[in-house]
């Protein structure tokens, strides 16, 4: 089972702050029944140092008995900043796939605009998988915008935190009208710490039949 959002390596953004806590959350994750990582740290303010970030996945990677592969959790808004040139690097490791944040105050004018750039980002020969569409305010008003993603080609990962009502305490609820739409395919833990990965197994066990398989 892929775990393809997660905030995992030591002391590079707001999830596990050193080497000890990444080791007992590798430890919940095969609990979990994880049996591969993607290690996404943040790319976006103020954490975002792509050589500390790699050097922290060279130091945690070798002492993982879950194979382990390095990507990010690139937020539109940094994007920008760094020029769209940046995205191919941003991917997860020996892939073209990125996971992309988008803002959670987003208008529904404002993905108009997230869809030419995902475009620009597709044209790239990149795949793009949006994180947590259930905690942007537009997409829990009007579920189409997710529809509308998806037709565009792109994939939503629901984080699992919302089954306990998500980080912003709103997202269970717009989680669930998703699922119902059939519009995941991917359950991520997203875990900062090791108790998230007890959300991520109740999610998947709750859920995880209801995910697209195409």
């Amino acid at each position: 089972m892929l775990d393809l959002h997660c905030h995992i390596l030591p002391g590079v953004d707001d999830g596990a702050s050193c080497l000890g806590e990444s080791v007992r959350m590798i430890h919940a994750a095969y609990k979990a029944g994880i049996t591969e990582i993607v290690c996404t740290p943040h790319c976006r303010d103020p954490y975002f140092d792509f050589d500390a970030m790699w050097d922290a996945f060279n130091q945690l990677a070798p002492r993982s008995p879950i194979p382990m592969r390095m990507g990010f959790e690139v937020n539109i808004r940094k994007l920008r900043e760094l020029g769209m040139d940046w995205a191919p690097y941003l991917c997860f490791q020996d892939s073209k796939t990125l996971l992309l944040e988008l803002s959670t105050h987003a208008t529904k004018r404002d993905f108009e605009e997230y869809e030419r750039e995902i475009y620009e980002l597709q044209g790239m020969g990149l795949d793009v998988i949006i994180a947590h569409p259930e905690r942007y305010k537009a997409i829990q008003e009007d579920t189409s915008i997710a529809e509308r993603l998806v037709s565009c080609g792109c994939v939503l990962q629901a984080s699992s935190d919302f089954i306990r009502g998500g980080r912003m305490g709103k997202e269970r609820k717009p989680a669930q009208r998703l699922f119902e739409a059939g519009l995941y395919t991917y359950i991520g833990s997203d875990a900062h710490c090791v108790e998230h990965y007890e959300a991520f197994s109740e999610a998947v066990y709750k859920f995880g039949y209801m995910l697209r398989t195409e």
